[in-house]
């Protein structure tokens, strides 16, 4: 009896424990290699409510790194093109929710007990609905969140799926998505592996916003 009451209690107790966990352990920085040096490049990130995309500036290198996408028709060698939109998440979530209104129990679920990954490509804007941030990065993080985001692809043929847009596809990615590793906790390891500070463990948007806040202020621009 004593140990079915501990369980019932246990299972009360973990939305509490993670939920506190997503607002405590942002605050601590995570491990990553020391890529310090002068602010040269500048990326950018949106903020949706539950997901977070990064922006990277379409230099003639990052054109040439994701080139694969333009056969996607991904219009990344458009002159007037600037900015590329990067996005990792769960296959069944990313690709059905278009928007909120498309977000169903199902794929809620799939989502949350493991599920494959996806990245999405799309040539980006600054007028995206959301919070922004742009972050001043050295020559070293921008050349390491390059190679880690590269990396992140499990292949350059895109996925059978209609985008979101006519500029937009999705490719298969590396790892799986689950409750402990979402979309913004890819994101915290992917640039701590680049040597951008941020927060040990960031599930949720607000912890993205309080890693940022936390270890980035001084490097916000």
């Amino acid at each position: 009896m004593r140990s079915t009451l501990r369980l019932l209690a246990l299972v009360v107790a973990l939305p509490f424990l993670y939920l506190a966990a997503s607002f405590a352990l942002p605050l601590i920085p995570g491990p990553g290699p020391d890529l310090s040096g002068p602010k040269t490049r500048t990326i950018g990130l949106i903020q949706g409510a539950i997901h977070t995309d990064i922006l990277l500036p379409l230099t003639p290198e990052v054109r040439t790194r994701f080139g694969f996408a333009a056969a996607a028709g991904v219009p990344l060698n458009d002159p007037y093109a600037e900015w590329l939109l990067l996005g990792w998440g769960s296959a069944a979530f990313y690709t059905s929710t278009g928007t909120y209104a498309d977000i169903s129990a199902g794929t809620v679920l799939t989502a949350a007990t493991g599920d494959s990954a996806v990245l999405r490509l799309e040539i980006g804007s600054l007028n995206y609905q959301g919070k922004m941030h742009f972050l001043e990065l050295s020559e070293a993080q921008f050349q390491a969140l390059l190679t880690q985001t590269h990396a992140a692809f499990a292949g350059e043929t895109p996925l059978n799926h209609p985008g979101f847009s006519v500029t937009d596809a999705f490719f298969p990615a590396k790892g799986r998505f689950h409750l402990f590793r979402t979309c913004n906790v890819w994101l915290g390891e992917t640039f701590r592996a680049s040597g951008i500070p941020f927060g040990l463990w960031t599930p949720a948007n607000w912890s993205v916003a309080l890693s940022l806040n936390w270890h980035l202020a001084d490097q916000t621009g």
